[in-house]
């Protein structure tokens, strides 16, 4: 834990809400995506240990640089994943089914992918999914303010910004009907996204951030957190 300690005293996030996180149980951390370094600062604000999925790249590095990469995302509960189709999309999905099923935090982007010019885009329902099939509380986050510290294509984050991670209460979509339903589904990613949209203020895009799925292996990649630069 001593990249991530590191971390939040050199980063010095403004952090509300810390006590909406339950402190166990499995959660559900779904946020707003506007930088590479969001999968950082959720663990480092979160009052629990939090787990999303990471690129196995991160893990697999060699040398000083390699070593450097490993510790950090093992410290701020990464887990590695190989992205792609297929079998590969469905391991990832039950990963964080399991890590739920286990009673642990999980950190998902609903937008799936990062928003390039700052909008919060319309919410997959892979999250609500999660959700209605664990039965897992869902914790809104809005993070502000990770773009200007890392904007897409930058090497090394800003120290000169700081970021705001917000954590509104927990709600229970599990009233909306069964994982099974996409009504249910739908309204409660609905639900989800308008409080996401309370903590980070953002202009809403009203659209996807990338063209709809059209099989059942993209559905489930969408459903899943991915970075892009």
């Amino acid at each position: 834990m001593v990249a991530a300690s590191v971390a939040r005293v050199v980063y010095r996030p403004r952090i509300e809400g810390r006590e909406n996180v339950p402190l166990t149980g499995a959660v559900i951390l779904a946020s707003n995506h506007l930088s590479f370094i969001d999968s950082m600062a959720i663990p480092i604000a979160a009052p629990r240990p939090v787990h999303f999925l990471a690129k196995s790249s991160y893990f697999e590095g060699t040398g000083i640089k390699g070593a450097i990469s490993r510790d950090f995302f093992t410290s701020v509960g990464a887990i590695p994943v190989r992205r792609g189709a297929g079998q590969a999309a469905l391991d990832a999905l039950d990963q964080q089914r399991q890590l739920l099923d286990d009673g642990l935090a999980v950190a998902l982007y609903p937008e799936g992918t990062r928003s390039t010019d700052g909008r919060l885009y319309k919410g997959r329902t892979g999250v609500a999914f999660l959700a209605l099939q664990t039965g897992a509380p869902v914790v809104p986050v809005g993070l502000i303010g990770t773009d200007r510290m890392m904007p897409r294509g930058a090497k090394m984050p800003s120290l000169s910004e700081r970021v705001t991670v917000r954590f509104g209460t927990p709600i229970d979509v599990s009233r909306h009907g069964p994982a099974t339903s996409g009504r249910a589904r739908r309204l409660a990613t609905d639900e989800i996204m308008a409080a996401i949209h309370a903590l980070s203020g953002q202009e809403l895009a009203g659209v996807y951030n990338e063209p709809p799925a059209q099989t059942p292996i993209e559905k489930i990649k969408q459903a899943l957190p991915h970075e892009r630069r």
